[in-house]
């Protein structure tokens, strides 16, 4: 198990991997992922990202207007994949697993 990430270390990371993205899209992902402190490594510090995000999602009454937030939820749980992946893809499943049963992804 890979340790937490600090902000700046989530924020680098996370830059390295959507370089290349739609901007609005990054900068989207990136200002989301700024807002969690907790998790115990850095695949769940990007799922607690998604979830918030996804909350907001759920929230909004459905027009277009919440459009980047619904990317940037799906663009964080791909990442969160992809942390836990590179961290320890032996245990992929189970965090995949994980996610599903706290209601994360639907």
């Amino acid at each position: 198990m890979t340790p937490p990430l600090t902000v700046q270390e989530r924020r680098a990371w996370l830059e390295a991997r959507t370089d290349g993205g739609p901007s609005a899209l990054r900068d989207r992902v990136l200002e989301h992922a700024a807002m969690i402190e907790e998790g115990d490594t850095a695949a769940e510090q990007v799922a607690l990202a998604a979830e918030r995000v996804l909350a907001i999602v759920e929230e909004h009454p459905g027009d277009r207007g919440i459009a980047l937030d619904l990317l940037a939820a799906d663009a964080l749980i791909t990442l969160a994949l992809l942390a836990q992946a590179e961290a320890d893809p032996d245990q992929l499943g189970a965090f995949t697993e994980g996610l599903l049963a706290a209601e994360r992804i639907v």
